[in-house]
C-alpha cells in the first residue's frame, strides 16, 4: 500500500518508520529545515533524535506531489492542525481514506476529531482515529505495542487495521469511534492530574485512586458522547490512561510534575519543546461536562490549576475534601 504520513512530529515519523517495513511510505512535514535535514541526514534530529529513517522510507518535499499517489493518508498532525490540514486536501482535491492520531478537543469548539473531519470531508468519508497506549520512542524501537483504530465504517476499520497491522505494531478494529476518541483525549488531562500527584509526594496509593477515578470520569464523559462502555476497559481507554499517567515518556505526566514543582506554564511548555495535548482538552473538558451536567472534579481541578492560577496543593485539598459518595 502506499500511505502517506502527514507532519513528521515524533509519533508521525515514528509511524512513519514502522509502516516502512511492508509499505511504500511518504512522509511530509510543513518544516523546511526537518525536510531537507531528514532527507540529508536520514534522522528527524527535531523531534524524534537518535532514530535513524529507512533507507524505504521516502520524505517529500512537496504537499500535493507527497498525497496525490497515496492510498491511504495518515494525519499526525497535532489536534490544532487537523482541521488546516483536512481543509489544504479538500481545497486541493486530494482527499483519500485517512485515519488520525491526534487527540483531543479542539479549542473553542470542544468538537472530537472525528466531528472536525464530518464538518470538512462530509460524514461518509472513509476516515478513522488510531489511538491506544503507545509512546512513538518505543514504536520507532520497533518494541511490541498494540493500538486500536476506530471508524464509524467497520469494512474500513477490519480492512485498515489488517493492512497496517504487524507483529511489532498490533492494530485492533474498533467501531467505537466516540469512545476511542474521548478515551484519548482526557487520558491526557488525567495525566496532568497524576504527574502533579506524584510531584507533590503524595503516594503510590493516591496515584492508583486517581487513575481509578480518572477512568470513571473518561467512562461518563463517553457514554454522554455516544460510547460504549467497554471500549473504556480496552486499549484505548484503560490501556492508554495507565501508560500516559505513569510512563516518563510521557508529556502530559512531565507538565504536571513540573506543575508541581512550581513552575510556570509558559515555562513548562517552552521546556518541553512538544505539544502536551492536555494543557488545551483540560479546559474543553471542563467546559463541556459543565455543559452536559458530568460530574468530573479531577479534570476541573486540572482546568483551575493550568487556567486559573490555582495552587496545585490548594487544588489537591478541594478534591481530599469532597463528601464521600457512591463509587460508581
Amino acid at each position: 500500500m502506499n500511505l502517506t504520513v502527514i507532519a513528521a512530529g515524533a509519533w508521525g515519523t515514528a509511524l512513519a518508520i514502522a509502516f516502512s517495513a511492508r509499505h511504500r511510505v511518504t512522509l511530509w512535514t510543513r518544516e523546511d529545515d526537518v525536510t531537507e535535514t531528514m532527507q540529508t541526514e536520514r534522522e528527524n534530529r527535531r523531534f524524534l533524535p537518535g532514530y535513524r529513517l529507512p533507507d524505504a522510507l521516502l520524505i517529500g518535499a512537496d504537499f500535493n506531489t507527497a498525497v496525490a499517489d497515496a492510498e491511504l493518508l495518515v494525519l499526525a498532525t497535532p489536534l490544532a492542525g487537523l482541521r488546516p490540514t483536512l481543509i489544504r486536501l479538500r481545497d486541493t482535491g486530494l482527499v483519500k481514506p485517512l485515519v488520525w492520531v491526534c487527540k483531543g478537543l479542539e479549542a473553542e469548539t470542544a468538537r472530537l476529531p472525528h466531528q472536525i473531519v464530518a464538518e470538512e470531508l462530509g460524514a461518509q468519508a472513509l476516515c478513522g482515529a488510531l489511538s491506544g497506549p503507545s509512546f512513538a520512542e518505543e514504536v520507532a524501537q520497533g518494541l511490541p505495542t498494540a493500538v486500536s483504530l476506530a471508524a464509524n465504517h467497520a469494512e474500513f476499520a477490519h480492512a485498515t487495521a489488517l493492512a497496517l497491522h504487524s507483529p511489532r505494531l498490533r492494530i485492533y478494529a474498533n467501531d467505537d469511534l466516540p469512545g476511542v476518541e474521548v478515551g484519548g483525549a482526557v487520558k491526557n488531562v488525567m495525566a496532568i492530574a497524576t504527574g502533579i500527584c506524584d510531584g507533590l509526594g503524595l503516594g503510590l496509593n493516591a496515584r492508583a485512586a486517581l487513575i481509578t477515578r480518572g477512568l470513571a470520569e473518561i467512562a461518563r464523559l463517553g457514554a454522554a458522547l455516544g460510547g460504549k462502555p467497554q471500549t473504556f476497559m480496552g486499549l484505548a481507554g484503560m490501556g492508554d490512561l495507565i501508560l500516559t499517567c505513569t510512563g516518563d515518556l510521557s508529556r502530559n505526566r512531565r507538565v504536571g510534575l513540573a506543575l508541581a514543582a512550581g513552575k510556570t506554564l509558559p515555562q513548562i511548555l517552552a521546556d518541553l519543546g512538544h505539544v502536551a495535548e492536555g494543557v488545551s482538552t483540560a479546559r474543553e473538558v471542563a467546559r463541556l461536562a459543565t455543559q452536559l451536567g458530568i460530574d468530573m472534579p479531577i479534570t476541573q481541578a486540572v482546568d483551575a490549576i493550568l487556567h486559573r492560577n490555582e495552587p496545585a496543593a490548594a487544588a489537591v485539598e478541594k478534591l481530599l475534601s469532597r463528601d464521600p459518595k457512591s463509587e460508581t
